[in-house]
């Protein structure tokens, strides 16, 4: 096995200390055999690699993927990296405005334009279809799917996150935000875990709403990109850099990406594991 030295990595955490140390690179001769690349506190091992054209890219908390083809088809894959479904009906209603693949069970496609949300099932079968505008909601930018199977919306004309059933009426909703806040958020991502809802304003940090409505935390970090949560860990990245803070020790650690990963077109962080978009393939590696 070829070892190969690359780069240094840096990590940073909230205690100030700094540690360096330089990392490598092991090859093999088929795509399935581990790339590793060392630094001391963080490892990433290649797992496997899935060939092929994709532009979107997402995963679930049971590490299965979920990519769109050139040819509009979304595919989900295993966590071995097999193919065990497809959706062939991406275009139905143009380019998806976002997909929440956050409960296993029921991928979400949402078509901003068109107000209407596609529910799948875990085969990737449509099961339900809602029209917003039919319960008079006409501006829904992020959403997310609900622990209890309804679905998490932030209704940016009401200034209201709310809760919504498979037929669109409203189950609950918070205080209109012009209430709880001086300056407006202006959410871009949400997510529903562990007894709480996420939501991310990238110029003003994360705000923690419990399952009533009530807020209770906001956290402060700034210009994050591809945000996920994982477990009690807050994932995202700032350029090449990967953040990941911890929400019941809060700390926060940065890692500093090897040049080998600089040519992604997708990234994203989760359980545990590092996903790479290029142009002809995604790979996956476990953080250690």
């Amino acid at each position: 096995m070829l070892k190969i030295i690359i780069a240094h990595i840096i990590f940073i955490s909230l205690t100030g200390l700094h540690f360096s140390c330089a990392q490598s690179i092991a090859t093999a001769k088929d795509s399935t055999t581990a790339a590793q690349q060392n630094t001391g506190n963080i490892s990433y091992t290649l797992l496997h690699r899935i060939t092929g054209t994709y532009h979107y890219m997402d995963v679930d908390a049971l590490d299965n993927i979920f990519l769109i083809t050139s040819n509009s088809q979304l595919i989900k894959f295993n966590a071995k990296g097999d193919s065990i479904a497809v959706f062939n009906n991406v275009k139905k209603y143009g380019t998806p405005s976002l997909i929440d693949v956050s409960n296993p069970l029921r991928p979400l496609i949402y078509y901003k334009n068109f107000s209407t949300l596609l529910m799948l099932d875990r085969q990737l079968s449509l099961r339900n279809q809602i029209n917003f505008r039919k319960g008079n909601i006409f501006s829904v930018n992020i959403l997310a799917a609900a622990y209890d199977n309804n679905v998490w919306i932030f209704d940016e004309q009401d200034f209201k996150l709310k809760k919504i059933d498979a037929e669109g009426k409203v189950l609950s909703e918070t205080t209109d935000w012009r209430m709880l806040f001086t300056e407006l958020p202006n959410p871009q991502w949400m997510k529903d875990s562990d007894g709480f809802v996420y939501l991310y304003d990238s110029t003003k940090g994360f705000f923690i709403f419990d399952y009533y409505g009530s807020l209770k935390n906001s956290i402060p970090l700034l210009h994050w990109q591809q945000v996920a949560i994982s477990g009690n860990v807050l994932y995202g990245f700032t350029g090449h850099v990967l953040n990941s803070y911890q929400l019941h020790s809060l700390q926060l650690k940065t890692f500093t990406l090897p040049p080998v990963f600089k040519d992604y077109t997708g990234i994203k962080a989760m359980n545990n594991r590092l996903y790479i978009l290029n142009k002809d393939a995604v790979e996956v590696y476990s953080i250690q």
